[in-house]
């Protein structure tokens, strides 16, 4: 994409507003009410079995491709880094393999420890990557002549068509991010609400320097590799890395520290994904659904072992990637951001019907898919737009027509205030 990818840096800010809309009010009513998953909070904002279930669906499918993405990473960022001497497949194996033990034996805590200190590594080691990318591969400006003499359109400004394309992937990202389904249960888990302000005070200005140096090295990387396909770029980072560490014993070892911080991000990333899908299933569709007895023992090896089940199924899925990490990024967007209504609406209006929730989240979520695999994207629209357009149409319209009764209001004003 070149210069266009700019947008990364942008929309990984924007994430940190699209927490700020809900998070701090979420996280009072999670300690009020002991919410453990995000389904707790609809069930208890919504009462409703329907609007439960379709939500932990689409926060499944979000979660699973959350997944995929980690393992199609892990896979493209060692085989890219060795040159590919470890196979693509045989890093996935191995890893997948890592996850699950982790997942099985550790927690959110040891997530959080894990989070902190590969985000050290990262640190260090990203910031060595693009001092050595510059003394090597001869910095932005000879990429940015190069890519002016070979390919200039990585250089030109975006159409209009590309402007409303950049700002539909901003609100998609700004939205769907925030509304993680593990994103949210670490808002449950966090120490105070001061501690998450802080968190989040911390996260706003963070992409400059993470994303921010890596979309500098990928524009180095013009040079460094050229006519890379767009599935071969993926691995880029791991290429440069590659022949930065073969220069001198400095350099080797800055990138083994960044490679274990990456390979520490995903994993971790991906086990705090397999712990929210297991409590998904076990806590939200299991005990709640299939077998409302089950004790927490029962419930807890049910999710743990469906888990480890599906990411069998995805490391089958992730053997030959469908798609590009890029597209498998935004196709796990256009469905799990129609569960944002019952978050940013539910949580300040009342008169929201859960109703009208079910409808306008079923049918957002029937368009968006519809339109993602017929690949339309009218006026350059994201196809999860659209549908969230519908989604947020039918809640509020719906929500006159059935009207919430003034008891059910007067209760619902007691439990989230």
């Amino acid at each position: 994409m070149g210069f266009f990818w700019l947008q990364s840096v942008t929309f990984f800010i924007l994430i940190v507003m699209g927490y700020l809309l809900f998070a701090p009010r979420l996280y009072v009513l999670s300690k009020k009410h002991h919410f453990i998953t995000p389904s707790d909070y609809i069930q208890k904002r919504f009462k409703s079995k329907g609007v439960t279930l379709l939500a932990s669906l689409l926060m499944l499918y979000g979660l699973c491709n959350y997944l995929l993405e980690q393992i199609v990473a892990i896979g493209h960022g060692v085989s890219g880094l060795t040159g590919g001497t470890v196979p693509y497949q045989a890093a996935v194996v191995f890893f997948v393999t890592i996850m699950i033990i982790y997942g099985w034996l550790g927690g959110m805590r040891s997530v959080a420890y894990t989070d902190t200190l590969q985000g050290i590594a990262l640190l260090v080691g990203v910031t060595v990557l693009l001092i050595g990318s510059m003394i090597y591969f001869g910095g932005v400006p000879n990429a940015t002549d190069y890519a002016a003499t070979v390919s200039p359109e990585k250089l030109g400004v975006p159409d209009s068509h590309g402007v409303v394309g950049w700002f539909s992937m901003l609100i998609l990202v700004t939205i769907g991010a925030a509304i993680y389904p593990h994103a949210i249960q670490r808002i449950f888990a966090a120490k105070s609400e001061r501690s998450l302000k802080n968190s989040l005070s911390w996260m706003a200005w963070m992409p400059f320097i993470t994303s921010g140096f890596v979309f500098v090295i990928g524009i180095i990387g013009i040079q460094a590799f050229p006519g890379l396909s767009e599935g071969a770029s993926e691995q880029l980072v791991g290429m440069m890395a590659n022949h930065i560490a073969m220069q001198n014993s400095f350099f080797y070892w800055a990138m083994v520290v960044l490679f274990g911080g990456i390979i520490a991000a995903i994993i971790s990333t991906a086990d705090s994904v397999l712990l929210t899908l297991s409590s998904v299933i076990s806590k939200d569709i299991y005990a709640r659904y299939i077998n409302k007895e089950a004790d927490d023992q029962k419930q807890i090896l049910v999710g743990k072992l469906t888990g480890v089940a599906m990411v069998i199924v995805l490391l089958l899925i992730a053997w030959y990637p469908p798609a590009t990490l890029y597209r498998i990024f935004i196709l796990k967007f256009e469905l799990l951001i129609q569960i944002a209504p019952a978050f940013l609406l539910g949580l300040y209006w009342k008169q929201l019907h859960r109703y009208a929730l079910f409808t306008g989240m079923l049918a957002g979520t029937v368009i968006a898919s519809a339109m993602a695999f017929a690949g339309l994207q009218p006026l350059g629209i994201a196809s999860g737009l659209w549908g969230l357009f519908v989604n947020f149409i039918l809640c509020v319209g719906l929500s006159y027509v059935f009207k919430v009764s003034e008891r059910e209001t007067t209760l619902l004003g007691k439990e989230i205030s």
